[in-house]
C-alpha cells in the first residue's frame, strides 16, 4: 500500500498553499479537517494531517500523538514518518477507512480530553 497516494498528497499540498497565502496576506489560517490518518499498528501512535508545507514538501502539519498521552498540533517530516517502526517492527499505515468529521482543532481538543487521538 502506498503511504501517501497522489490524490492525498495533492489535497495536503493545496491546503498548505491556501494557508501560506493567507499568512502572506495577514489573514488567519483555515482550520482544515484532517485529510489523512496514519497510525502504527503495533505502537499506538497516530497522526492526523491537514497540509504540507509548500516550501518543503517533506514537512506535514497536523495533530501528532506518539501514544504517550500527550497529543499536540505540530509538524512532522514525512520521510521520518515512513521510517517509524513499532514494537513488532511494523511500518506506519494509512487508515483507508478514515473520514474526517471535524476540524483539526476539534480533534485536538478531543485528544487533550481523552489523552490520545480519538478518530
Amino acid at each position: 500500500m502506498e503511504l501517501l497516494p497522489h490524490t492525498v498528497r495533492e489535497q495536503l499540498a493545496e491546503n498548505g498553499r491556501i494557508n501560506q497565502a493567507r499568512i502572506a496576506a495577514g489573514e488567519d489560517t483555515i482550520d482544515f479537517e484532517p485529510v489523512v490518518k496514519f497510525f502504527t499498528p503495533d505502537a499506538g501512535a497516530t497522526w492526523l494531517l491537514t497540509e504540507i508545507d509548500p516550501a518543503d514538501p517533506d514537512i506535514a502539519f497536523g495533530l501528532c500523538d506518539l501514544g504517550l498521552g500527550f497529543p499536540e498540533i505540530g509538524s512532522v517530516r514525512l520521510s521520518e514518518l515512513c521510517a517509524v517502526r513499532g514494537r513488532l517492527e511494523l511500518p506506519v499505515e494509512r487508515d483507508l477507512h478514515f473520514t474526517a468529521n471535524a476540524t483539526l482543532s476539534t480533534y485536538a481538543e478531543r485528544a487533550r480530553q481523552a489523552g490520545g487521538i480519538v478518530a
